[in-house]
């Protein structure tokens, strides 16, 4: 069991003061958490959670395969901002969920020179606005501008700092004129998946900010609306990030994660399990996933997956 620390908010410089106190292993390692220096990864790893469904999925997979190898990991939940942030200040050693090179284009630019990109493990993250499947009039952004009033003149988003908030402030809604008549609603993705499916429950039409893969469309029937100028960019991959050095401490880890990929279906299930059907224990929705995805182990880790059991 891991613990997971709430460092949303925090000011960076005050990040690395905080991490320190509990950088150390409870078995004597130094700092780093490596045991010899070099040669050998080191067993103990600090990982950046920002809590989407994505990165909760993602982020549990490589918690159970890492504990089954034996490293001591340990989740810090933050806000998007605070994990590269974080990374860049060498206070966390991973994040697993930067969408490149769009949506997180920004952090990157301010980041990257002191980050690691390990590749990217998922290769089709598109961003939409989706509607339920039984809102007739809409089929396109566009028909938004006809229709305001059905949506009471609201698009509800997802979180302030989030990479699709900027798109929507900064491309689509003055792309298309949608300033005059929709506002956009922001505050977190839980909120938004709350507001849908109270809406589907009474069959109201309702508009948000989605993207793929979310098990939002595992649990609904939903509608993506056409982006005819392509305002919300083409698919990003899903990359892992390293701070400065990480593939020198772990070099094995970051050989998987060079070998990681996962395709929409599978990601999809991997969001279920680990967001919905095991809420409480998102890691044992991973473990699930991984008995039933040997060939993810066998693909990713090779001759390094044939001890595992899950």
């Amino acid at each position: 069991m891991y613990s997971r620390k709430r460092m949303t908010g925090l000011a960076a410089a005050g990040m690395s003061g905080v991490l320190l106190l509990t950088a150390c292993g409870g078995d004597g390692q130094d700092l780093t958490g490596s045991e010899d220096g070099g040669g050998e990864d080191a067993r103990s790893i600090e990982i950046a959670l920002v809590p989407w469904e994505d990165g909760i999925a993602v982020t549990a997979l490589w918690e159970a395969v890492l504990e089954e190898k034996g490293y001591d990991v340990e989740i810090t939940e933050v806000d998007i901002a605070p994990a590269f942030q974080g990374l860049a200040n060498g206070d966390v050693d991973l994040f697993l969920g930067m969408s490149y090179p769009l949506t997180h284009e920004e952090y990157w630019e301010d980041h990257g020179d002191d980050l690691e990109n390990l590749g990217p493990w998922y290769d089709n993250a598109s961003r939409v606005l989706a509607v339920p499947d039984y809102v007739d009039e809409v089929d396109s952004i566009t028909d938004l501008l006809d229709h305001p009033e059905l949506f009471d003149n609201q698009i509800v988003g997802i979180d302030p700092g989030a990479g699709q908030t900027r798109l929507m402030q900064e491309e689509v809604i003055p792309g298309y004129g949608l300033g005059d008549d929709f506002e956009l609603v922001n505050s977190s993705s839980a909120a938004m998946q709350a507001e849908l499916a109270g809406a589907i429950a009474e069959e109201e039409p309702i508009v948000v900010t989605l993207w793929h893969p979310h098990p939002a469309y595992a649990q609904h029937d939903l509608k993506d609306l056409e982006d005819p100028e392509t305002l919300l960019g083409e698919p990003d991959g899903m990359h892992s990030v390293g701070r400065d050095g990480f593939s020198e401490e772990y070099p094995a880890l970051a050989g998987w994660l060079e070998n990681a990929h996962i395709e929409d279906d599978a990601f999809a299930e991997l969001q279920v399990l680990t967001v919905h059907e095991h809420e409480d224990d998102p890691v044992e929705g991973a473990r699930e996933w991984l008995r039933d995805n040997p060939g993810f182990l066998e693909e990713t880790l090779g001759e390094d997956a044939e001890d595992l059991e899950f």
